[in-house]
């Protein structure tokens, strides 16, 4: 056919059209402000002979955001094709589209990717920020759901709200983000990772982390080695319905990790870099320097005890070295992160590298962190998929780290340098006012120590594709872990002095292989949907430690082949595996009606054969009240009733608590022995939680969104080491004894207060109240005493007993200062039963009492989000209100006198100390080696753990830079743990986890620390 056209074509002919967009849609590569401009000069074409299915027409649009604020720099393709356009800056575009093809895929940078059928007239394109539609559909339990057909308590936080902090620990990213889910950060020192407990402790004795699964893959009871740059979503399952699946590992809640993907269309390169000084942050805590000290010795009723002595001396108040200040400085911690992301309909890859690098705000300590992940998918034919992927981290630590001890204990009045400059000796220090002090800067000029770990998490997941309804998914998982560790102590150090040096080789390494088998069922009836799985599942765990110890050799030698007494050898091996069968299925019915079942057994190695199998359940019901035909109030979009019912379990922290362990020794005459250690229990079982949950989602008037959650969780047959009498030569049995239960209330709101062209201003809040209680023990038990966790000789206790919360204190009773002697009081009771005061400790530590408990009345965050044009501003904020703080602490620091070969602490605001009768004071008189007993354990030194935090606070601007073809251009400044609004008179009311648990004791804790950021984020 022969076609006769007098028109204004863009440029020349159709190849050379393509060629010109092709080319400069590569150069743009997702550029946000780059606009592509194609007008050209006005010609008229000759006749050409013309294949009608080459005939070309112009499709017109614009692609806006859901508020109608246009977006420059978006990517609109011919499906199928590599030809495409970018938007302007107005957010229209044009594109010539070959006769054939109707479809276009339209995506920009942090929304989700649509496809967009050709019809008659301009196109009018609106794109879903990414976070929404992965709300839209959410994980839960090895599968994924439609949100509107959920029946659980869940929630789900995208990578957005996921990097406001600067940390390689994914666990810190949490805090204040999820409603019951109480985070606390851990220390300052770089690498350390934080705890978390979602809805409460279900347990006394047993783990309360949350089990961590990373892409479909169960990768135990912390996140592991994560970079949180390539985590794409993290939901928080919190109720039977979301975590029965996972049965006996999912008693303490399930965090489902999502990394990041290769998407469809044009290759995306991201570059974010952070660069952050640090500095510890003391909060309420102030150490006197040397004047104040002097003052307080000054003060003591008894300075005749030491007024004779050579070092009290005037001149002793002008000395004033700063133990603090020389072991600290302004740290520098950097954060790279570099991907690559893309793909088509078959092949879609993501890579990215990583580098995290701390110098610790205390000297000495550095911290670098290196992470790799490749990720595919690959779409063989139309029934089979192959995703691979392989995530690979490297940890090096390099620690000459000055003593935190000493930052906090050693006294303004010595100096660790001598007159002309050099290091004082170690202990013994005749030249100190504390001469059995240590010189710790002595030994760090040899000693050090330094480490190295690998992990690597490899994945080889397949889909095999059986029908339109029924695909079998295969994930396949094994991760490897070394690590080697070695410790110097030079010859000349007092460490190492005696042995004439000593060097400790440590390695240790572990490898896990997890699979899951599993048939997935999607399907419609009409009215009726059916998602649902069956499955089984492995998951193993073997490990294996050495350590080396040799002395004697020559200052600077690090290889235990110099050294001349290989002083001992030691190495263990540890083992378990859970096998599992396990289904879900969740119907609904016409959109408005859900229902949910699970099933699930499981077997685990550390119980007793007759009890190494349960089983676990959950039931749950939902109601989208708003697709009712009566339902009228157009102004609410969204209002669903959940409930929901089941039990999940829980494994004994230990390995082998039902076997008959014996101890081996040395013996007699050096001859190995075994003596029984523990007896065997074949009975032992699982801690099992049952957990009763309602729910209310409502949206309304576009711009109101509110979660509402009650709960009762209930807790029995807890694991337990019951006490045995000693003459039978072991001290405990473990046993499934006694209950917990748990009761609380979460809501969370978001607001979005402003919404136009140029503003959006976005309220983001969530509360969490829990209440805990022992609801029984073992036999006629009716009280457990048990140390706080804290591992310190002379901490406080908690008692276990029913009715009470699991972190109750058991303390001493204080009774404050007597006003006339200025003696220190405590409460006993009489003979008759009643409380009265007491001057005698002693007598008072005999009848001790409940005294509040470390769990919070309620606590949580909020956010807000401002952006305005290109700018954005944000601000986090976390709280946590109730519960109480035993500030172990001041026992040391604020002795009253009774240690007098440390600092002591200044008094807090609003403390006093007792000087004359009369006085109403917090404090007694102070006196020299106080023998008073004031700072012996006792409820003075339970303090409020009340406090406001804020968490971030940044302010970025997005440049135009179309003239170098970047899409996205992010510079900002931020600071982080900015300022904490507390009375607590410690270092910070959030306490950093001690053995690996949550005790709420403050000891001389490494502060956390202030950070103030400079980043960019860089697409193209």
């Amino acid at each position: 056919m022969k076609l006769l056209t007098q028109k204004k074509p863009r440029d020349l002919v159709i190849n050379n059209l393509s060629h010109k967009e092709i080319k400069l849609t590569l150069l743009s590569l997702l550029a946000l402000t780059f606009q592509v401009s194609t007008a050209s000069t006005i010609k008229t074409v000759a006749s050409y002979d013309i294949n009608l299915s080459l005939v070309q027409k112009v499709v017109k649009g614009q692609v806006t955001d859901e508020s109608g604020a246009p977006l420059p720099g978006a990517n609109v393709l011919i499906k199928g094709t590599t030809i495409g356009v970018q938007t302007d800056a107005d957010g229209n575009f044009s594109i010539e589209v070959l006769g054939n093809n109707n479809t276009l895929v339209v995506s920009f940078i942090g929304m989700e990717e649509q496809e967009v059928t050709i019809g008659v007239g301009p196109l009018k394109i609106v794109l879903k920020e990414t976070g929404q539609k992965l709300n839209e559909v959410v994980i839960v339990g090895y599968s994924t759901i439609k949100k509107e057909s959920l029946t659980g308590s869940l929630q789900t936080i995208n990578n957005k709200k996921l990097t406001d902090a600067t940390t390689p620990s994914v666990e810190n990213l949490l805090a204040g983000k999820a409603t019951g889910v109480y985070v606390n950060s851990g220390s300052g020192q770089p690498g350390e990772a934080g705890k978390i407990i979602i809805r409460g402790k279900t347990t006394v004795n047993g783990s309360t982390d949350p089990l961590w699964v990373v892409d479909g893959v169960i990768v135990g009871s912390s996140a592991g080695s994560i970079n949180p740059s390539d985590i794409e979503t993290m939901t928080i399952l919190k109720d039977a319905a979301s975590t029965a699946v996972y049965g006996s590992q999912g008693a303490n809640g399930v965090i489902v990790v999502t990394t990041k993907s290769g998407k469809s269309g044009k290759a995306t390169i991201n570059f974010s870099t952070k660069m952050a000084a640090t500095t510890l942050n003391t909060g309420n805590f102030n150490l006197m320097n040397g004047a104040e000290l002097y003052d307080l010795y000054d003060s003591f009723s008894n300075k005749q005890d030491f007024s004779n002595a050579w070092w009290w001396t005037p001149e002793l108040r002008n000395k004033n070295f700063d133990w603090w200040d020389n072991a600290t400085r302004t740290g520098l911690a950097t954060d790279h992160n570099l991907s690559i992301s893309g793909g088509n309909e078959s092949l879609k890859s993501y890579i990215s590298l990583g580098v995290y690098d701390e110098t610790a705000a205390i000297r000495g300590y550095d911290y670098t962190r290196y992470n790799a992940l490749l990720k595919f998918s690959y779409k063989v034919n139309n029934w089979l998929t192959v995703r691979p992927q392989i995530n690979a981290t490297r940890r090096d630590v390099l620690d000459r780290q000055h003593s935190v001890g000493a930052m906090y204990g050693n006294m303004p009045w010595d100096n660790p340098y001598l007159a002309e400059g050099t290091l004082v000796g170690n202990q013994p220090n005749p030249t100190w006012v504390n001469t059995t002090g240590s010189n710790y800067l002595y030994d760090l000029q040899w000693d050090y120590s330094e480490s190295e770990a690998y992990d690597v998490r490899s994945n080889f997941d397949f889909d095999i594709k059986l029908t339109d309804w029924l695909t079998f998914t295969s994930v396949n998982n094994y991760i490897f872990s070394n690590s080697n560790s070695m410790a110097y102590s030079d010859p000349r150090s007092s460490s190492g002095l005696a042995v004439k040096g000593r060097i400790e080789d440590y390695m240790s390494s572990y490898n896990r292989v997890y699979t899951n088998q599993l048939f997935k069922f999607n399907k419609s009836y009409g009215k009726h949907d059916f998602n649902a799985i069956a499955g089984y599942e492995w998951n193993e765990f073997n490990s294996k430690s050495t350590v080396g110890i040799a002395t004697g050799f020559a200052p600077g030698f690090i290889v235990g082949d110099v050294a001349s007494i290989p002083e001992k050898v030691k190495g263990s091996r540890a083992q378990w595996a859970v096998q599992s069968l396990l289904s879900n299925v969740n119907y609904t019915y016409d959109n408005k009606y859900l229902a949910q079942v699970s099933l699930r057994r499981d077997g685990a190695s550390n119980f007793g054969v007759n009890s190494q199998y349960g089983n676990f359940f959950s039931v749950s019901g939902g109601w989208n009240i708003h697709k009712e035909d009566f339902f009228k109030a157009d102004y609410i979009t969204n209002l669903k009733l959940r409930a929901s019912y089941g039990s999940v379990g829980n494994r004994p922290n230990s390995l082998y608590p039902h076997y008959a362990l014996y101890s081996l020794t040395t013996g007699y005459n050096e001859n190995p022995g075994a003596l029984i250690s523990q007896i065997a229990n074949p009975d032992l079982s699982w801690e099992k939680t049952y957990t009763a949950g309602v729910g209310l989602d409502i949206s309304f008037l576009k711009r109101f969104n509110l979660t509402l959650d009650y709960y009762d969780k209930d807790t029995s047959g807890l694991l337990y080491q019951v006490p045995l009498p000693g003459v039978i030569g072991v001290t405990s049995i473990w046993k499934n004894v006694g209950a917990v239960s748990n009761k609380g209330f979460e809501a969370a709101l978001n607001v979005e207060i402003v919404k136009n062209e140029d503003w959006r201003w976005a309220v983001d809040a969530n509360i969490g109240v829990n209440k805990n209680k022992v609801t029984s023990l073992y036999g006629e038990r009716k009280q457990i005493i048990v140390g706080d966790g804290s591992g310190i000789a002379g901490s406080a206790s908690k008692l276990l007993t029913p009715g009470k919360d699991v972190d109750t204190w058991y303390l001493t009773e204080w009774a404050g200062v007597d006003s006339e002697t200025g003696r220190p009081q405590w409460f006993e009771t009489n003979a008759n039963g009643e409380r009265v005061k007491t001057f005698s400790y002693s007598n008072a530590s005999k009848t001790p009492i409940a005294m509040g408990a470390y769990t919070p009345s309620f606590f949580g965050g909020f956010s807000t989000n401002l952006d305005y044009k290109s700018f954005d501003l944000s601000a986090i904020f976390t709280y946590s209100v109730g519960g109480e703080i035993y500030n172990y602490a001041r026992a040391e620091f604020d002795s009253d006198g009774a240690y007098t070969d440390r600092n002591q602490m200044n008094l807090h605001s609003g403390w006093s100390r007792w000087e004359k009768p009369g006085d109403i004071a917090t404090h007694p008189q102070a006196s020299y080696n106080n023998q008073s007993n004031s700072n012996k354990a006792s409820s003075r030194f339970l303090e409020t753990g009340t406090y406001l935090k804020m968490r971030s606070l940044s302010l970025g601007y997005n440049l135009n830079v179309e003239r170098l073809n970047i899409s996205n251009l992010r510079l900002f400044v931020a600071a982080e743990n900015l300022f904490t609004i507390s009375h607590f008179s410690g270092v910070d009311p959030e306490i950093p986890p001690s053995n690996g648990q949550i005790t709420g004791v403050a000891t001389s804790v490494y502060p956390q620390t202030r950070k103030f950021v400079l980043g960019l984020n860089l697409t193209l």
